[in-house]
């Protein structure tokens, strides 16, 4: 199965449902399953003690409260693998997307289809983020937003991470289909 490593505490943005767009300097043509694995690097990022994060995170149990109201932030899952997402689309990040001049006037930033096919379905296929998107990616344009569907929590399960897409060795228990998570 193709995986893909992401740092904390942007992994378990996925894998909570929080996060449904990851924003790559880099382009992929690969569609279907993908796992999300959480990188080993261990350092709190500023960014999880600002909302949107911190409520999310909360939600997903990244914080603890200590004794004395203090909130602590838990890493978790580094090395592991903890959510199979199904990769949907990849899709230029730009200023003003889409054809129709009037609404892109309205859209300062936001993803279009890749594809220069008049004919393709996806043909001017356009994608605005909301607001906690944005904050969670980076929407620079020029560069890409993979947009992920079906996201599966999984029990952690520990692999060594790579650059780029690689080839995850899935244990056993996975080689059927992940079911859909619960809502």
């Amino acid at each position: 199965m193709k995986a893909l490593t992401i740092l904390q505490p942007w992994a378990s943005l996925i894998a909570c449902g929080a996060k449904k767009i990851e924003t790559r300097s880099w382009s992929t043509k690969y569609r279907g399953p993908i796992a999300i694995h959480v990188a080993q690097h261990k350092d709190t990022p500023r960014c999880a003690w600002q909302e949107p994060f911190k409520s999310e995170l909360t939600k997903a149990g990244m914080f603890t409260e200590y004794p004395g109201g203090k909130l602590g932030f838990k890493l978790k899952h580094n090395g592991c693998v903890i959510a199979i997402a199904d990769l949907v689309d990849c899709m230029s990040i730009v200023y003003y997307p889409g054809t129709d001049v009037e609404i892109a006037k309205r859209i300062e930033v936001g993803a279009e289809s890749s594809t220069t096919n008049k004919r393709d379905p996806n043909f001017s296929k356009i994608f605005v983020p909301t607001p906690k998107e944005i904050a969670f990616g980076d929407w620079t344009p020029g560069r890409y937003a993979w947009l992920l569907e079906n996201v599966r929590p999984i029990e952690p399960i520990p692999a060594k991470g790579m650059q780029r897409i690689w080839e995850w060795e899935t244990p056993w228990i996975l080689n059927w289909e992940v079911p859909p998570c619960s809502e």
